[in-house]
């Protein structure tokens, strides 16, 4: 009978969100399996057909498509293009400072001067 049960929460991933709600709990989900099988009067309230999830879904990206238009539509974008201009001279600073030494630092070496010698004679 638990098998069966785990296989009916595998086949309806949606009783997860009452439990992490706080308003079902795995026994009460069981007990009622027990009693009642998988009659969809007793689960209607519990499982959502795939059609609403879906309407849902589509409504949510929607939301967030227009949020993102309407935010295009009131950037500043010269605000926007001072933003990537100050991050790409972080970037080049950084890459200066974290970069290989170049050529002209490898090719020139220091030269110690001679100990008997004094102010260039």
């Amino acid at each position: 009978m638990i098998a069966d049960f785990k296989n009916f929460v595998s086949k309806n991933p949606g009783l997860l969100k009452y439990v992490k709600e706080g308003s079902m709990t795995w026994q009460k989900f069981y007990e009622i399996y027990d009693l009642y099988g998988e009659k969809e009067e007793v689960w209607k309230e519990y499982i959502q057909k795939p059609k609403e999830e879906a309407v849902q879904q589509t409504a949510t990206q929607a939301l967030g498509f227009t949020d993102i238009l309407t935010w295009l539509k009131t950037a500043d974008l010269s605000k926007v293009e001072e933003g990537i201009n100050s991050v790409q001279r972080v970037i080049g600073v950084l890459q200066d400072l974290g970069g290989t030494p170049t050529s002209e630092a490898k090719t020139t070496s220091y030269k110690p001067r001679p100990l008997y010698k004094h102010f260039e004679d």
